[in-house]
């Protein structure tokens, strides 16, 4: 049974907390990485991956920077991440393994299902901007006609 009083603010929490790993993830592009986003982008380039995965890997975690925190349509920023992190789960299990203890995909296999979760809850509470409804979800079926 869910808590009908409580949840809005269990998704809000959740919410919140992949907003806030985006902003991380994008800090560590800007500020840690040495030559910053250029660097990471030359990186990735030089490793054989085209110009537009770099692009959406850094949109995916702009959005979800940007939007997720105030809550403008979460559940499709959410939805539009969910690829970055399950190739970001099978590049590094294929590298590394499973295990976060050796940099493998424990942690993007986590952030894949919370992304997974946030979606398929919606926006929570405090959301300013809803996301719209799901075109096949919640649709009414009318029996035919004989």
């Amino acid at each position: 049974m869910i808590d009908q009083r409580t949840a809005p603010y269990a998704i809000f929490c959740l919410r919140v907390t992949l907003g806030l790993f985006a902003i991380a993830h994008l800090y560590y592009k800007y500020a840690v990485v040495p030559g910053g986003v250029d660097g990471w982008w030359a990186n990735l380039t030089a490793a054989g991956y085209p110009d537009w995965v770099v692009i959406y890997v850094l949109s995916a975690e702009f959005l979800g920077a940007v939007l997720l925190i105030p809550g403008i349509c979460a559940r499709w920023v959410a939805l539009y991440a969910v690829p970055l992190m399950l190739a970001a789960a099978i590049h590094w299990f294929m590298r590394k393994g499973y295990f976060f203890t050796a940099a493998g995909a424990e942690l993007p296999t986590l952030w894949t299902i919370a992304l997974l979760v946030q979606a398929g809850l919606g926006d929570g509470a405090y959301a300013m901007v809803r996301s719209p409804t799901v075109p096949f979800i919640n649709r009414v079926r009318h029996p035919a006609h004989a």
